[in-house]
Formats: structure tokens, sequence, C-alpha cells
């Protein structure tokens, strides 16, 4: 899944207009920015692929964090499971089978090493012949190499059988990510995908955001800096209708460090100003009134309680 910020500094500038316009009948002072909201948006995408057999998310609901969303098929999956599952078993019953030769050549090795220094002293002593010591140590010598070459290939079924897990376990790990969890609680905002599709890893099947608190992404002169703060409470007012301002308190999170040139349709208290800095708003949106793009205006300043007020 990915991530990123829906960014609606090209919201129009008439709408932005209107809510100056409205400030102005009432004879209010003149806010010190304007802006857009935007939201946190997370885009949930598919982690295996295959034929969505559940998708559950729909435009407009709401969901909790780590409820099932989607469930994408995992027939093939379980198959290639029970096939490396076979692999595995058949691979393990022969490091057993390693395991008993070896443990067979070892008792024969040690009998050949006895046979082999008996015949030495024999030899020694002129009671055994050279034809006799060359046939005990050729013996002995043969069942070591046995042994190596054994316990090499001991290491390799190791090996196989460790790689057969490890496969196993991966298909077991994708057949867990076919059951799609919703990352955080939010609002559908738009779905990719439905029931019976065929999808790719990767693949994006919906976008959720908390839409319970928005940003308010507004832009400031330098001149303006001073003004502000991190954590301090701001007016944010935004067109209720029918020719009101509702006005709502907001909370300075971050403001940028670095200037920008003023994006066209954003307005700021001096115009003429080449460089803005962006600052982002806090606003909390408990009954869902504000939406993502909508304008709104600034006023630095201890920020009320929510009201509504007519022209």
């Amino acid at each position: 899944m990915r991530h990123h910020s829906a960014v609606h500094v090209g919201a129009a500038v008439a709408a932005v207009a209107a809510v100056a316009a409205l400030a102005s009948c009432r004879g209010e002072p003149e806010p010190d920015a304007y802006g857009n909201f935007e939201a946190t948006e997370v885009v949930v995408s598919a982690q295996t692929g295959g034929q969505v057999e559940q998708f559950t998310p729909v435009e407009g609901m709401r969901l909790e964090r780590g409820v099932v969303v989607a469930v994408i098929d995992t027939t093939q999956l379980a198959l290639e499971r029970e096939q490396l599952s076979a692999q595995r078993a058949a691979t393990g019953a022969r490091r057993t089978e390693v395991a008993e030769q070896l443990r067979v050549l070892a008792v024969q090795h040690e009998i050949a090493r006895r046979a082999y220094e008996r015949t030495r002293r024999l030899h020694a002593e002129q009671a055994a012949t050279a034809q006799q010591l060359d046939q005990t140590e050729r013996d002995y010598r043969t069942l070591g190499a046995q042994i190596a070459a054994l316990r090499a290939q001991g290491r390799s079924v190791a090996l196989d059988v460790a790689s057969s897990e490890a496969r196993v376990a991966q298909i077991r790990d994708r057949i867990a990510r076919s059951r799609v969890e919703n990352p955080q609680a939010g609002t559908v905002l738009t779905t990719y995908a439905r029931a019976g599709e065929v999808v790719q890893p990767g693949q994006p099947l919906y976008k959720i955001a908390d839409l319970d608190t928005l940003v308010l992404r507004a832009y400031v002169t330098g001149g303006q800096l001073s003004s502000l703060r991190l954590g301090q409470r701001v007016q944010v007012r935004v067109d209720a209708g029918a020719g009101s301002l509702r006005t709502l308190p907001g909370t300075v999170t971050w403001v940028s460090p670095t200037a920008e040139f003023t994006p066209t349709p954003v307005q700021t208290r001096d115009e003429r100003a080449d460089l803005v800095y962006a600052v982002r708003v806090r606003v909390p949106n408990p009954d869902g009134a504000l939406k993502i793009g909508m304008p709104a205006d600034v006023t630095f300043g201890a920020a009320g309680p929510a009201r509504t007020a007519e022209r």
C-alpha cells in the first residue's frame, strides 16, 4: 500500500473569493491567508495476485482499522503449498536415510581402523604379508572417503530441506496476505476493483482517508511568519451556504521552512508578494461538513467555538 497527501491548491479562485466577499459584507477584518482543505489519503493495494472473491469497500463507506475488506482466491497457492510440503517431506526422509547410512559406515570404519592397525603390528613382526597390509589400509581409507562424501550429501540435503521450508513459509505468507485488512479507520473515497475481477500484486483496490480531521493548507508571506507558531489556535472560516460563514477552530501544525512562488489560484493578504510559505492547520470535522478541496480562509489569533455567522 502507498500513502500520499491530496493537495488541492488548484481550487477555483471564485470559490475563495466568495468566502472573502462574505467576510467583507459583514465588515470583518480581512483574513490573513486562504487555502484549501486536504486529507492524508491511503491507497490500499493487493499484495498477492488472483481473482477477488470478496470485496466490501463502497465509496462513502466508513471502515474501521483491521477489518477484512477483500479476499483474493488462493486455490493455486494452496496447491503449490501442498506440492512443496510433499517435496519437503521427501527431502526430510532422504536426510534421515543419509543419517542412517552414516551411522552404519561409521561402525564399519571403526572396524576397518582396528583391522588396519592390527595388520600393521603383525606386518612389523613379519606375521602378516604386505598384501594383507595394503588390503586393510585400502578398506580403511575407502570407508573414510565414503563417509566424507555422504556427509557432503547430508549437508546438501539439509540445505534442500531448509529451502523447501522457506518456500512453504513464503506461500503461507502469500496466502495470509490474500486477506486484505483495512490499514486505518476512515471513509472510502474511491474504489478501483470489484468482486470477480483478477488483480495483480501491487494493484490498487481502493482509496481511504480519515475525514474526522482535515488539514487546511494555506500560504502566508514572510512578514506574517512572526505571528505564527506551532500549536497556535486560529480561526478558520468556510462558506456555510445561504450567504453565511461558518467559523471553526484550527491548530497550526506545520510551517514550511522554505519559501516558494505564490501558487496562481491562492490569495494572500499581500498579493504582491512573490514568495510565500505553506502552512498546515488541523481542523476538526466531526459532522463531515468539510470536504477535501473546499476553500477556506484563516485568521490568526485565538479561535472560539464553532458558530455560523449570518451576513
